[in-house]
């Protein structure tokens, strides 16, 4: 049995993958963790990361991440570079464990909690391979088993060498271009929300270096612009976009009652920019058209 020797409780292992369900190796990661762990628990955060996509992956780690209970191990696996010289990671951040590819998968974790007492070690995978090791599937052969041995109260120092920081994906985080901050669509939720890679911590240092307020943003999406943040969707009349930070803490895009994504053409790695003020007016004093590309852009 796995527990917590001080309070006997059993572990919590919380998955996220781009396995999806219609093959075998979620169930084969579980197998492994059950067969070490038979009392543990096991969360799916989501085998439904479009697939070797590390920036969703990351984004959608990040979401989950603090609602966790304290103790949990995440096993993430969106690993491309699965089988070449890319390390394993484990870390501690926040009170939670973390096992994964180090390859950029770990980064808004990582940034957000990473100065709460955090260390991050690369794995030595040659102390605890399994017999038949697969170099095509480290998540049930390489990270599934560091996970158990995390479960056990093994200290992360024994599992390899410590390193001061995981791998930050360049395309993290958003850029300043003037007075723009410009980012990009890292998921489409069910709804059709397109969720940006701009945190609310950053919407709030640009808007503060600009001395402006939430009300005074454009957003510049799918060749919309979006007048203006908004709290809830149900702000807006029905069918009328809108700008907002969503429950993970992320700005996105949205259509009340229906599907940014569909509606403004939007996908994953679309590029989603603010403006203070306005980009330009809709129409130039004497009637004359905004010159492009603003004079294709749908107002809202």
């Amino acid at each position: 049995m796995c527990a917590d020797p001080k309070s006997q409780v059993p572990p919590i292992f919380a998955l996220l993958t781009d396995f999806g369900t219609k093959d075998h190796y979620v169930a084969a990661m579980k197998g492994v963790l059950l067969s070490d762990c038979p009392n543990a628990q096991i969360v799916d955060v989501t085998h439904e990361v479009q697939p070797q996509d590390v920036l969703e992956g990351a984004y959608l780690l990040d979401c989950v991440y603090p609602h966790l209970p304290p103790g949990t191990v995440c096993v993430a696996v969106v690993d491309p570079g699965v089988g070449s010289d890319r390390p394993g990671l484990v870390a501690r951040i926040a009170g939670r464990l973390v096992v994964a590819p180090d390859n950029g998968l770990v980064g808004y974790v990582w940034s957000r909690y990473g100065a709460e007492d955090a260390v991050c070690y690369h794995i030595d995978e040659a102390t605890f391979r399994r017999a038949g090791v697969s170099a095509t599937f480290h998540g049930r052969d390489v990270f599934a088993p560091v996970a158990v041995r995390l479960a056990r109260q093994e200290p992360l120092s024994a599992l390899g060498p410590a390193v001061p920081e995981p791998v930050l994906l360049p395309t993290q985080a958003p850029k300043r271009r003037g007075r723009a901050l410009v980012g990009q669509v890292v998921h489409v939720d069910r709804f059709g929300n397109a969720v940006s890679n701009i945190t609310e911590d950053a919407l709030t240092r640009w808007l503060r270096g600009l001395r402006a307020k939430r009300r005074d943003v454009w957003v510049i999406a799918g060749g919309a612009a979006i007048r203006g943040l908004r709290r809830f969707y149900a702000e807006v009349p029905a069918g009328e976009a809108l700008a907002l930070i969503g429950s993970g803490g992320y700005l996105e895009v949205a259509v009340n009652g229906g599907s940014a994504a569909e509606v403004l053409s939007l996908k994953r790695r679309d590029t989603l920019a603010l403006h203070l003020p306005a980009p330009m007016a809709r129409r130039r004093p004497g009637g004359r058209a905004a010159s492009a590309p603003w004079s294709r852009l749908r107002w809202w």
